[in-house]
This record gives C-alpha cells, structure tokens and sequence, in this order.
C-alpha cells in the first residue's frame, strides 16, 4: 500500500440547497423557469428579485410547502416527502408574523420551548431584552414592529443548520434593522450554518452576505459569490468627452450623476476590454443596489 492509499477518504459534503430544473406554474403563470441552483453550508446568500420575481415561490419550495417540478433536495431530503424532518433542521422567518392576538410573551415562549428540542430559552429572553417587550405583554397590545421583534426573537433562538428569511425585518425602524443583522452575524451564523435571506432593502445586508443570487420572471438572472462580484463587475465616472468610448465598451447600465456619466461594466462579457475600461476613468466595485438595477433594466417596462 503506498502513501497515497493510506489517506483516509474525505467524506463528500453535499450542498444544502441543490436545484435542477426547478419549476412551478400557477394557472398557466410561470413563477419558476428551470432553476438550477447550489448553496453549499456555512453561506449567507442574498436572493434578490423584484416583485413577482419568483423569490417567495423559490422559499416556499425549499421549505416544502408547494408541490413542484424539477429535482429538489434540502440538507439532503426531498421538501415534500421528508418534511417532517426537514423541519426539525430549518428555520423560516417570514414576512408577516403571524402569533395569536390572545398570546403573552412568556407564554409563547413556554410554548416554542415544549414543541421544540433546539430551543434556547436564554438565548431567546436575551434578544428580547434588547427590546421594550415584557414577558406578561399580549400580542394585541404590541405595534406591528413589537410582534416582528417577538417573532424573530422566537425563532432566532432555535439551533438550526438553515435559517431561511423572507423580509425579516419588514415594519422595523432602522436601528433595530442594523441590531438584528449584527445579532444575525454575531450569535447566529457559523461555518455550519447557512442563511438564505430576501428582503428588498439591500443596502442593508450588503455588508454580511457571501453569496448573491438575483432572480427574475423565474429564472436566476446572476448567481456569484461577493468576492466575484468585486473581480467581474465595476463602475467608471466617465467625462462627458469619453462616454462614446464608454458605449463602445458593451455597459449594462449608464446614469448621470453630477454631469458625469456613470458606467457599469460587465468585465466577464467578451464585448468588454478591461483595459479600455480602467483608462475610461475613476472605478470603484458597484454596490448591490446598483447592480440589482442594471440587470433588472426594463422589468417594468
């Protein structure tokens, strides 16, 4: 036996999330067209879309809800066949909270923590001790933003390997927005668990996500890691004397700013020369909002 059949063998690390050809109509409307898709562990992926675009389907598959064509497979099991024990590994966060309007927070508590083992009671009461919430408060004495904070404190304090959100902090103010994403980064994600999260308030989770999937009339539109998106895309304040060689140059998008054109560039395109465009003038890496709107140019139209 040589050295090389003596190593032990590496166990092979699935994908959470694995798609092919993921489909699913309604009425004859197309929501999801062919998607293929891999999340492997320990990511956090922006899935970003404009209205209609497919993102809530998309979630709704993964968690099992929906019947659907195409191959599916979630930490390893089939949505809809083994979703009772997907369950027990996943976590979701959807964009309206829904609690019983009767319900005291102790006692929706006392009630997450009997039906779920992976629950942390501590952890739990210490989120909500960043808010104004006490435990004999009722869900109908809460505003809009207090049962939001008392939905994400219940479920931010459950042990599982996916957390999926669908607009978690939607009716929010900003400063409890920026606390729960640090929360998020701080006491919740590590290289063994991956978060999926849409929202459409970008800007704000730009600075945690790994991963960046946008999506449009159901199919995805761009799938990279963040890293990429700093090698492949780029924008150049171009004077207005070189904004023809700047059209020359195959842009995705073009916006005046300050009478100066703003271009942003594709780099993987074969039309593009990344030469040309670095001399064209002052670059800088996108944000995502902006690239979000350069590839959904003309959704609306």
């Amino acid at each position: 036996m040589n050295a090389v059949d003596a190593l032990p063998l590496q166990p092979v690390v699935r994908p959470v999330v694995e798609a092919r050809g993921l489909r699913k109509t309604y009425r004859g409307r197309t929501a999801l067209d062919g998607v293929d898709l891999d999340i492997p562990s320990g990511r956090i992926v922006g899935l970003i879309g404009p209205n209609g675009a497919g993102k809530t389907t998309a979630l709704k598959a993964l968690l099992g809800l929906i019947p659907f064509e195409g191959e599916l497979r979630v930490l390893g099991l089939d949505p809809c066949r083994d979703r009772d024990a997907l369950m027990r590994q996943v976590c979701f966060i959807a964009d309206v909270a829904v609690l019983p309007r009767w319900i005291r927070v102790r006692e929706a508590i006392d009630y997450v923590e009997g039906v779920h083992p992976g629950f942390d009671r501590t952890k739990c009461e210490a989120f909500l001790a960043k808010t104004r919430l006490t435990p004999k408060m009722r869900v109908r004495e809460m505003s809009k933003g207090m049962i939001v904070q008392l939905h994400l404190a219940l479920v931010m304090a459950i042990d599982a390997r996916l957390l999926v959100l669908d607009e978690p902090t939607l009716g929010l103010d900003i400063l409890y927005r920026k606390q729960f994403y640090q929360d998020l980064l701080e006491q919740y994600f590590d290289h063994d668990r991956t978060i999926i999260v849409t929202t459409h308030q970008v800007e704000e989770i730009q600075h945690i996500l790994t991963d960046l999937v946008f999506i449009r009339d159901g199919r995805i539109a761009l799938a990279t890691d963040m890293d990429a998106v700093g090698q492949r895309f780029v924008e150049v304040m171009v004077a207005p004397e070189a904004a023809g060689a700047a059209r020359a140059q195959a842009p995705l998008d073009e916006r005046q700013v300050f009478g100066k054109s703003i271009f942003l560039f594709d780099l993987a395109q074969p039309s593009t020369d990344a030469a040309a465009v670095a001399a064209l003038g002052e670059s800088r890496t996108p944000g995502i909002a902006d690239l979000f709107v350069a590839t959904m140019k003309g959704t609306y139209a």
